[in-house]
């Protein structure tokens, strides 16, 4: 099919517009590409053909350059590519730059600088306390509900969409062990998340905003924060996740911008606890964003977690990673932690899907816990667009592959 023709209702239409960082077949050259249904524009060429102020932005081999530019000229260049895409004028110049997405290969779009991983939906905090602290009175711990609990995780190992995750070896010691053993990890697991990608920096000791989000943030994108739970449990004790999420963390290969997702935002839960004064959002707009994800292990749908009833919005992690002065640079991304909604096909990961093992999936190929090897996990989304349209975001997948067994 010609790339104008879109099929009716395409979500990877003009309304969405992602970027990405593609190259061509036998070419090491990187440049921006901007998504319009199953083909990829070469936005740097484009902006060159047609005479644009921003080809220094968009001819880039990193979205990096354009992240930093600020929301006038986000809305500036997406309202350009627009055109480029819609306009019959400019087609005759546009149609020869659009490629088959069969026919490149996506990168990792922006260097991260800095990650960040929250836990930010109730029902997975509930469901994990139910499962660890099964005599507890309340499953959710005393500080929750007061702030979005965070840990800061390893920039070097995010990666994009299709890379293979290597099984991770370390530490891990059941509770009727004498003592801890070493090796693969025999309970790796899956983190269905979404994740936020800064453009706009902040200056050390200056907190950012709840309304400010939308000036530093420029988009959005499915994540999978791949897990070790067996080494979780051994070594999270006293100071939280290390080696057990230090080895991986997917990322798609496309970055949706938050302009494409105005019909998209939701307000969040009800607030349940008075919250301080940097946190409160009883009267910002809303922050929420109404996203449909899907989980599938090798092929198959296991899950469908509901991004819109999300406790904590990105606009107060954002504005409590800051608080205490911590600065933003370009390329920072922060997780939203594990999205899970309150019915059992709304879990999103095993180790709530399966109830730490207790409850296997049954799939086609058989049953599952935790991962095994060349096992495939698979993420999905999708978005209330204009006019009943859906905007779709780019999925990630990845492929587990064995790990070294030796130290």
């Amino acid at each position: 099919m010609p790339p104008f023709d879109l099929p009716e209702g395409d979500p990877f239409g003009p309304h969405n517009l992602p970027y990405g960082v593609f190259s061509l077949p036998g070419s090491t050259e990187r440049t921006v590409g901007v998504r319009l249904g199953d083909h990829v524009l070469d936005a740097g060429a484009a902006a060159r053909a047609l005479g644009s102020p921003h080809v220094g932005l968009l001819a880039a081999p990193t979205l990096d350059p354009l992240l930093a530019a600020g929301r006038t000229t986000w809305s500036q260049v997406r309202r350009a590519l627009t055109e480029w895409v819609t306009e019959p004028a400019h087609r005759s110049t546009v149609e020869p730059l659009l490629h088959p997405l069969s026919g490149v290969t996506l990168h990792l779009p922006f260097q991260v600088a800095d990650y960040v991983d929250f836990y930010s939906s109730e029902h997975h905090a509930r469901n994990a306390g139910a499962i660890f602290r099964p005599d507890a009175g309340d499953t959710l711990l005393p500080n929750w509900k007061h702030l979005p609990i965070g840990y800061h995780g390893r920039a070097g190992t995010v990666v994009v969409s299709g890379t293979d995750v290597v099984r991770p070896s370390g530490q891990r010691k059941a509770p009727a062990d004498p003592a801890p053993v070493f090796g693969p990890s025999v309970r790796l697991d899956i983190e269905a998340e979404v994740g936020f990608v800064v453009g706009v920096p902040s200056r050390q000791g200056d907190p950012v905003a709840l309304t400010d989000f939308r000036e530093h943030v420029f988009g959005l994108c499915l994540l999978n924060d791949w897990s070790a739970r067996d080494l979780q449990a051994w070594e999270y004790v006293p100071l939280g996740p290390f080696l057990a999420k230090s080895f991986a963390t997917s990322v798609s290969a496309w970055i949706t911008p938050l302009e494409a997702l105005e019909d998209a935002r939701v307000a969040p839960p009800e607030r349940t606890h008075p919250l301080l004064p940097y946190l409160d959002d009883a009267s910002t707009e809303p922050a929420g964003y109404d996203l449909r994800i899907s989980v599938a292990l090798n092929g198959r749908v296991i899950s469908e977690p509901p991004f819109a009833g999300m406790y904590w919005t990105a606009a107060q992690q954002l504005a409590h990673l800051t608080v205490n002065g911590a600065s933003l640079r370009t390329g920072d991304l922060y997780g939203s932690g594990t999205v899970s909604g309150p019915e059992p096909h709304e879990r999103g990961s095993l180790l709530e899907l399966t109830w730490n093992g207790r409850d296997p999936l049954e799939l086609p190929d058989g049953k599952r816990t935790f991962l095994e090897d060349d096992d495939v996990v698979t993420l999905s989304a999708w978005a209330p667009g204009p006019g009943g349209a859906r905007v779709g975001l780019g999925e990630v997948s990845g492929r587990v592959v064995p790990g070294r067994a030796d130290g």
